[in-house]
């Protein structure tokens, strides 16, 4: 499927979102966003959509993780210098809703041991699952670093009751190939999830926390 925004307009807003950006210094890395408007869709009646596509480039590397380990990952994580659970530590929790709605918040993911996956809804109830957090799985087979870096790396779409979408698809000390990259992968997944494609895609803008929104489509 071809895509419909040109090679140039793309790099004409990654390029302008960038020069703004170093005109602007902030004193926080500015997120790049993908703004998506939608059209001929009725968020009641018809599917709604969800997927996550891993991006080229991690878009978010401040990104908060937490390990939710037996003993092995446990040490590792430790060792690596990243936060981490112990099936113990959950229970310290008590299923207490304000504990795991305040643990939710404070990390972005989570990332559990095949042994302690089964159990989370029995140790923290259904409290992860509807901040949108439910841990990925973590196998001892996998590099726990790697693994970390392709969370960091995934963005979901996912259709909500409104015609409008927003996901993070880079940051402005990326380079403007980079942000290219993954902005061109992440509309054409998003395309390929709508029922009619573009004809459901009413418009696309690029922009940075502070900058002004950079149209596409």
């Amino acid at each position: 499927m071809s895509s419909k925004v040109s090679r140039d307009t793309l790099y004409e807003a990654v390029n302008t979102i960038l020069k703004n950006s170093q005109e602007k210094k902030r004193k926080f890395t500015e997120t790049v966003e993908l703004q998506i408007g939608l059209k001929n869709y009725d968020p009641q009646k018809d599917k709604r959509f969800s997927g996550t596509v891993k991006l080229k480039n991690i878009p978010k590397p401040k990104m908060q993780i937490c390990i939710l380990g037996d003993q092995q990952h446990c040490d590792e994580a430790k060792a690596n210098n990243i936060p981490f659970m112990s099936a113990d530590d959950l229970k310290k929790l008590n299923k207490n809703k304000k504990l795991i709605k305040n643990l939710a918040k404070k990390y972005d993911a989570f990332l559990a041991s095949e042994s302690l996956i089964k159990q989370i809804p029995r140790l923290l109830g259904p409290g992860l699952n509807k901040a949108g957090k439910f841990p990925g799985l973590l196998q001892h087979s996998e590099n726990m670093m790697q693994k970390i870096d392709e969370v960091k790396a995934t963005i979901k779409f996912q259709m909500k009751k409104v015609l409008c979408l927003c996901v993070a698809i880079g940051h402005v000390t990326m380079s403007a190939d980079e942000l290219a990259q993954n902005t061109h992968l992440a509309i054409n997944f998003l395309v390929s999830l709508l029922k009619k494609h573009w004809q459901n895609v009413r418009s696309l803008n690029l922009k940075s926390t502070m900058g002004p929104p950079q149209r596409l489509y």
